[in-house]
């Protein structure tokens, strides 16, 4: 991929201390959700919650190099040193594991050293690159350029499996079936979940799950934080909308999801 083409990216936007995504470039939309940069403050740490968002993520982190994360079925906490900048791209739920050339479920919960995932004879001379780690005085948007080409290199001549990508976008419904979902792609129902722990990293079951969860975290951080306080925010509604049976469902599936309860959670998110 031409470095030109990052130049969407508005100027000195990792300048800024935080975290921030911007949509992939058109080449690589069908493949990549989108790309991402992180930077913690100058005079102190940063800690993270990472939720479970139904992808895996190629990152290269100042101070501990290139890696991948598989996907999550549970809460992750972080931690970087101040100032460390962290950038990455993070794959669609049907190319990660086409693009890595693997069964992605082999990584499910994991954070792997992008060294030990790629063939030892010929990685591509980007990825190569990266494992020489991220300089503290690389500029951040070359960083993004570096992550970008590798990813374009490893899913060059590796489609996404379309049969899976269809059935994740059918999954987006919480009451569609996997019956439904297997005579919509033309596929038993054993094929559907074999494709899917190779592609996505878990079955359909859990990606619907995921998907559902993060409905009601983008509710969540949609409401005002003063809505919750003043008891407006009713959670048994929200519940509904996101497409769980009832406030007691949400509650369970937000403490396995995030290790938290949804008041919690709100709370966490602010």
């Amino acid at each position: 991929m031409a470095a030109h083409e990052v130049n969407w990216v508005p100027d000195g936007a990792w300048l800024t201390p935080g975290y921030a995504e911007w949509a992939p470039p058109a080449a690589l939309r069908g493949i990549l959700a989108c790309l991402w940069a992180s930077i913690a403050p100058a005079g102190a740490g940063q800690e993270a919650l990472v939720l479970p968002d139904a992808c895996s993520d190629l990152i290269w982190e100042q101070g501990a190099g290139a890696y991948v994360a598989g996907p999550d079925t549970g809460p992750v906490l972080t931690s970087t040193p101040p100032g460390t900048v962290i950038v990455g791209v993070r794959f669609r739920p049907s190319a990660g594991g086409p693009a890595l050339g693997l069964p992605l479920s082999e990584i499910r919960d994991q954070r792997v050293d992008l060294a030990d995932l790629l063939p030892l004879a010929r990685p591509p001379v980007a990825a190569r690159q990266l494992a020489a780690g991220l300089s503290a005085d690389l500029d951040p948007a070359a960083a993004m350029r570096k992550v970008l080409d590798v990813a374009g290199a490893l899913a060059g001549g590796r489609a996404p499996d379309r049969a899976v990508a269809h059935a994740a976008g059918l999954l987006r419904d919480p009451a569609v079936r996997l019956e439904q979902v297997a005579a919509a792609v033309d596929l038993s129902e054993r094929q559907v979940r074999r494709r899917f722990h190779d592609a996505v990293g878990y079955g359909p079951k859990t990606l619907q799950r995921v998907y559902r969860f993060q409905r009601f975290v983008q509710r969540v951080d949609v409401s005002r934080a003063g809505q919750r306080e003043s008891g407006e925010w009713d959670l048994a509604t929200v519940a509904a909308e996101a497409g769980y049976a009832d406030q007691a469902h949400l509650t369970r599936e937000c403490v396995s999801l995030s290790g938290l309860t949804p008041a919690a959670l709100a709370r966490v998110r602010g």
